[in-house]
């Protein structure tokens, strides 16, 4: 009778502690993946690559930005912006294809440019002339394609008129 009713206390323990670690390591990882998100969304950070302030992901990729009035990403206006990009060389087979999402319209993609990649410039192993504009003032993620696989992520805000 000793024994049933220790195993039965034990094992009434063991299912509460791994309950409640469960449920606090739910918690976490929602938390974790909440901040993620909040942070994926803030304006990519500037960096130096050769004589030039680029905007993006230090050796990886960015495009010359910074952040002046001259250069700000306006509604509408289109302005040419040079990319630049780090990797290793089978990374570069296929054409450029920049697609463009906003904060708050994740479902809509539009292509805001296309086109070859030229040899190294600025410090970068290949890069590519662009003129890009982007419909509405707000917070946009710069998705950049390499053929057909993501190479990586620039978020731009652009500016009320």
């Amino acid at each position: 009778m000793f024994k049933k009713s220790f195993v039965s206390i034990i094992s009434i323990i063991v299912i509460l502690t791994t309950v409640g670690c469960t449920n606090k390591n739910k918690e976490a990882i929602t938390t974790n993946v909440e901040n993620n998100l909040a942070q994926k969304w803030n304006q990519s950070p500037l960096f130096k690559s050769g004589n030039y302030t680029m905007i993006g992901e230090k050796g990886r990729l960015g495009f010359i930005y910074d952040d002046t009035e001259v250069v700000r990403f306006y509604p509408n206006k289109t302005q040419k912006y040079m990319w630049h990009f780090w990797g290793e060389e089978q990374e570069f087979n296929g054409k450029l294809k920049i697609v463009a999402i906003h904060e708050n319209d994740e479902e809509e993609q539009i292509t805001v440019a296309e086109g070859g990649l030229g040899g190294d410039n600025n410090g970068a192993d290949r890069h590519a002339p662009s003129n890009m504009s982007l419909p509405k003032s707000g917070m946009w993620k710069l998705d950049a394609y390499i053929g057909d696989k993501l190479f990586g992520s620039v978020y731009v805000k652009v500016h009320k008129k």
